[in-house]
């Protein structure tokens, strides 16, 4: 018994390394400062924002699951990282909102968390789109050349929303209605420049025909 325990804890230990490294340094790292942020967040006060909207929420009957963080905590983190921005001075995080109503709390979860993640891809979109438009004023993209790019991103919602990765849950929250279905809110966030990411290949993969130089043109744009 002893050699099969030794022989999977040995098993263990080699396979942690390669799902260490699926994990980017980045991503890491923003899983630690949120984990140490979490930490610091238990023992401090929620801001009066927070608990005013916590106090609202619960108000109409909206609460937390057994073991969650407080809904004032939630909110706290959620302005928090919102207020967050990376050394070029623009937002850290973009920020997204689902909510859903199901028969059971895991399947409007489950759904709730796809609208937030369709918001998040409807975010980027919308970000690209008026960086290409803006882009003709300048004369970097011809009038014909930022058409089709726009009708590409126009139909490539979807493919966006594929290429986001991870995202962080930020506040979750449920309420029981009269008919006993539960409607699930969830907020969460994303690092903008794995945004950045995901929008490049989404972008990449559909205008994969097109030339070399509106690819680089694109690059100089989107500021990728």
């Amino acid at each position: 018994m002893k050699k099969v325990m030794l022989i999977l804890a040995l098993c263990l230990a080699a396979s942690a390394p390669a799902a260490t490294a699926q994990i980017s340094k980045e991503q890491q790292k923003e899983r630690r400062e949120l984990r140490n942020a979490t930490k610091k967040e238990l023992n401090e006060k929620a801001s009066k924002a927070a608990q005013k909207e916590a106090k609202r929420m619960a108000k109409d009957g909206w609460k937390v699951t057994p073991g969650a963080l407080p809904l004032e905590k939630q909110f706290d983190r959620s302005y928090m990282m919102q207020m967050e921005y990376d050394d070029d001075m623009f937002p850290k995080y973009i920020m997204a909102e689902g909510m859903s109503i199901g028969e059971n709390y895991d399947a409007a979860k489950m759904q709730s968390l796809e609208l937030a993640k369709q918001n998040l891809a409807s975010q980027i979109q919308t970000e690209i789109t008026m960086l290409v438009e803006n882009s003709v004023a300048n004369n970097q993209l011809s009038a014909e050349q930022a058409a089709s790019v726009t009708k590409t991103i126009s139909a490539g919602k979807n493919l966006i929303s594929q290429s986001i990765g991870r995202t962080i849950l930020v506040v979750e929250a449920y309420r029981t209605l009269k008919n006993k279905n539960k409607e699930v809110l969830t907020r969460i966030a994303y690092n903008a420049q794995m945004a950045k990411a995901a929008a490049k290949k989404a972008l990449r993969d559909e205008l994969n025909d097109e030339s070399e130089e509106l690819h680089k043109q694109l690059d100089e744009i989107l500021g990728w």
